[in-house]
């Protein structure tokens, strides 16, 4: 089951801590940080179905 209600225990400060790693990024360097994180994040879940549900949520 996909969690679409707010589950991080700061998001405020994960918001920063994820524009930060972007400081001094250009676009390209930018776009392929997001698509590293994705993939280690989507790695780390590991399940398929709620890979997929999170796919169309964010669509």
């Amino acid at each position: 089951m996909l969690i679409l209600t707010p589950n991080l225990p700061d998001p405020d400060g994960f918001y920063d801590e994820l524009i930060r790693a972007h400081t001094d990024l250009d676009k390209e360097q930018s776009d392929a940080f997001n698509a590293r994180l994705i993939l280690t994040l989507a790695n780390h879940i590991g399940d398929r179905k709620v890979l997929t549900a999170a796919l169309e949520a964010a669509k």
